[in-house]
Order: structure tokens, then C-alpha cells, then sequence
């Protein structure tokens, strides 16, 4: 069940938010919230909800045991990180594993193929969060297990995060409070993100993907510098429109969850651009993983290590693929090469510094986008090759509503969004309520629309 579907707008999200609300008492909206989490996911995913719940009793035992076995807690979280990574390799990365051994080993044996649960990358991480930092005495012991339950299947970052430390939400689960503002923020939050994704996302999404379905070698420069361009947008407003609906459900039940993107293309470094995109998983790969292989605590050279280490597994998080290794391994190595020095050049032309840093970024997407890696090769040499020849006009691939909101997709990346905090009389009238009411009630009813006229509506991260 999508976000931006009518199905969840119109039937699934009332039911569940008045429900909670006519329970009130947070012991019983916790049992509620967990069935209807439950239910969502099952929804799409009627199989692998046991696969869910399974993982759930596992963790919630192991946390239990760690608890009363103090001498034995390490072992005890080695063997649950094993079981976790364990599950997650073996849907995630198993038929990638066999494709490997038949096509370059020449294993004789039949390629596995193995449907991926949805979500299981986002709900696999936030159980290891609990895991790991109940290990390091953050926090007790969760003892009553659908509140674990909860935070690790509630509907709203079940699927495509964001990824939610048992840190920064252990005392909501129990103690929190719905009140008209918070809802109201969350509503507005939620309608902002709906606008992101369909009005968007998937607008541009149409061009790109039509862009990128033809053979590489019937494309010149200009179709594929477009179709890289409108990919950018989409993963944004795609991705980013998933956190503010999941931050905007979350505020409607009480819960506050931590900012997921921050303006990413403003950045003027890859560095930067890491701090702002997608922050909840850089955030746990630093903590869970870049500070206990020693961070930059041992020098410059292991600090370079750590960091390819970190961007290897970031790529094969993203996909079992050659393609999102490449990507991770590409940012990676931009990441080490500012370290190096070149961060410093950047600091002096900021113009520069962001032309750089876009151009970086947007290279990078056409390996993440592409179907293997020989694909993203020509693509990427057609654009640096302007003088080949191509089968098809941009007119006749890209449509006047597409380009559109090309537009307004590149205004919103953090350019519109300047100009209230530069000009003040703008930024009074914007914060507005009624002015906000209105605009909220148009993004609505425009997404509603587009909805009803079953316009293209994917889910980038739903596979991840």
C-alpha cells in the first residue's frame, strides 16, 4: 500500500488516526498502531509479515537475554547481528550471489531467484540500532514487546525509512502527547510530501524512465544530459516526499522522528552532500560502523580506509548490483580526494564549489539508474560526446508537463526556500496560517487529481 495512493489517503490513514484517537490511552493506541503497522505491511507483503515478526521475537529475546546474561552479552549480540545480517544477505543479496558464481566463475547451477521483502533494509537496520546500543547501556531493556514491536514495524518509516534510532524514540513509545498543533503539523508535513512525490517525482519520473528503457547507443548527448537531470529530480523529490509524509504521519500519532534530507543539492562539497542526504542512514553507518572501525582516530590513512569501507557497504545496501557498488565506491573516493586537500580549494569559490559537487552527484545517479554497468558506460560517454548522432529529438521524449515541473523541481531544491528568510515581508506572509491552509489545500487537491487519472506512480526506495 502506497502513501500516495487513494487507498491509504481516503480509507486506511482516517481509520487508523481516529481509531488511535478514540483510544487515547497510549498503552492500547500502541497495540492498535501495531496491528494496523502490521496489517499495512501485509497488505503487500502478506508472506514476509512473518519474516517481520519473526525477526521481531528474535531481537526482542536477545535483548532480554543480554539483560540477564551480562557475562554472555557480547556473544549474545554477535550471534543476533549474525542472525540479522544473516536474513538480510540471504533475500537481498543471495540471487545476486548465485548470478556471480554462473556468470563469472562459470558455476554450473541454476541463478536463485529470490523475491525481496519490502522494506527489509530499513527494518533490518533499525533492529541492530536497538541491539547494538542496548549493548552499549543507552537505555534499559525494552520488556514489553509490542512497543518494540512497534517501533520496529510502524507503518510510517516501515517502508522507506527514515531509519529510526530506539534512541531518539524510547521515551515515545510510552510518553507522548497528540495535540490539534501537532496533528496539524503533521497534516500540512504529509500534504507537502504527497506534492513531492506526485506532483514531481512522478512527473519527471515518466521522461526518465521512457529516457532510459531505449538502447544506449540510439541516444546522442542531449536526451541522456536530460535524462540524468530529470532522474536527479526524481530520486529527490521521491525520496525525499516519502520522509516528509512518514515525518508528517509520525507527528499525527505523537511521534517525532529526526529530519531525513536537508536541501542536498545546495551542497558545495560531496562531504556536505552527505551531511544532507539522507540522514538517517549516514548517520548509522557512522555510528554503527565508521566510529568502531576506528573513525579517523588512527590516522590519516586508516581514516581513508574506513571511509571506501563505508561507502562500499552504503552502495551494496542500496542494491545487489556492480552498478550501486560502483556508485558507492565513486562517492567514496570523491570523499577521500576532499579530504586530501581538494575541500579546501572548494572553500575559496563557492559558485564553483556547488557546479562541482552537482555535477558529481548528477554523474553519479546515471550509475545508480542504469541496468549494469556496461549501459552506464556508454551513457555516460554520449554526454561527454555531443557530436554523436541519435534517434530521438528531446521534443519527441520529454512533454511540455514534464519540463514543467523540471522547473519547479530545480526552484524547490533549496532556491525558492531562500528567498522568505532573504526577504522578510515575504517570509511573514508565507508563515501565514491561512496562506499555508490554502496552499496545503491546493498541493492536495492537484495530487488528488492526479491520483484519480491513475497518473504513473512508482516508489524508487520501496526496493532498497
Amino acid at each position: 500500500m502506497l502513501f500516495s495512493s487513494l487507498l491509504f489517503i481516503m480509507v486506511f490513514l482516517p481509520v487508523v488516526f481516529f481509531g488511535s484517537r478514540i483510544l487515547r490511552k497510549n498503552k492500547y493506541v500502541n497495540v492498535f498502531l501495531l496491528l494496523a503497522s502490521l496489517f499495512f505491511y501485509a497488505w503487500g507483503e502478506p508472506v514476509y509479515v512473518l519474516l517481520m515478526l519473526s525477526s521481531i521475537i528474535v531481537n526482542y529475546f536477545a535483548g532480554l537475554l543480554m539483560d540477564r546474561q551480562k557475562k554472555r552479552a557480547k556473544l549474545i549480540l554477535v550471534l543476533d547481528i549474525i542472525f540479522n545480517l544473516g536474513l538480510l544477505g540471504f533475500f537481498k543479496y543471495a540471487s545476486f550471489g548465485t548470478v556471480v558464481l554462473v556468470s563469472y566463475l562459470h558455476v554450473s547451477m541454476e541463478p536463485w531467484v529470490i523475491p525481496l521483502p519490502i522494506g527489509i533494509s530499513f527494518f533490518t537496520f533499525q533492529i541492530m540500532s536497538y541491539i547494538i546500543d542496548l549493548y552499549r547501556g543507552k537505555f534499559p531493556v525494552q520488556k514489553n514487546i509490542v512497543n518494540l514491536a512497534l517501533y520496529i514495524s510502524f507503518f510510517p518509516q516501515l517502508i522507506a525509512g527514515p531509519i529510526v534510532r530506539y534512541e531518539d524514540i524510547n521515551d515515545q513509545l510510552e510518553n507522548r502527547t497528540v495535540t490539534i498543533e501537532k496533528s496539524t503539523e503533521g497534516i500540512r508535513r504529509f500534504i507537502l510530501g504527497l506534492g513531492k512525490k506526485v506532483i514531481i517525482a512522478n512527473t519527471v519520473a515518466e521522461a526518465a524512465d521512457r529516457i532510459y528503457a531505449l538502447d544506449p547507443g540510439t541516444l546522442s548527448a542531449a536526451p541522456v544530459w536530460i535524462a540524468s537531470i530529470l532522474y536527479t529530480l526524481q530520486i529527490y523529490y521521491d525520496f525525499s516526499g516519502y520522509s516528509d509524509m512518514a515525518i508528517g504521519l509520525g507527528k499525527m500519532f505523537g511521534f517525532e522522528f529526526l529530519e531525513n534530507f536537508n536541501y542536498p543539492y545546495m551542497s558545495r562539497s560531496i562531504t556536505e552532500f552527505w551531511r544532507r542526504w539522507h540522514i538517517s542512514l549516514g548517520t548509522w553507518f557512522r555510528e554503527y560502523l565508521y566510529i568502531p572501525l576506528g573513525g579517523n582516530r588512527k590516522g590519516k590513512a586508516r581514516s581513508y580506509v574506513n571511509l571506501m569501507i563505508v561507502f562500499f557497504l552504503t552502495g551494496f545496501w542500496h542494491g545487489a548490483g556492480f552498478t550501486f557498488i560502483f556508485w558507492g565506491v565513486y562517492h567514496g573516493l570523491f570523499r577521500v580526494i576532499e579530504r586530501l586537500g581538494f575541500s579546501k580549494i572548494l572553500e575559496k569559490c563557492k559558485p564553483l564549489a556547488w557546479i562541482y559537487t552537482f555535477f558529481v552527484v548528477n554523474l553519479g545517479w546515471v550509475f545508480f539508474r542504469v541496468g549494469g554497468l556496461k549501459n552506464a558506460f556508454v551513457m555516460v560517454s554520449k554526454m561527454f560526446n555531443p557530436t554523436l548522432p541519435g534517434l530521438y529529438s528531446v521534443g519527441e521524449l520529454v512533454s511540455h508537463r514534464c519540463m514543467l515541473a523540471a522547473v519547479l523541481g530545480i526552484l524547490g531544491c533549496g532556491l525558492i526556500q531562500q528567498i522568505p528568510e532573504k526577504v522578510p515581508a515575504i517570509g511573514k506572509a508565507v508563515r501565514n496560517p491561512v496562506v499555508q491552509y490554502l496552499w496545503c489545500a491546493l498541493i492536495f487537491g492537484i495530487s488528488i487529481m492526479l491520483l484519480a487519472s491513475n497518473t504513473y506512480n512508482p516508489f524508487i526506495y520501496f526496493r532498497f
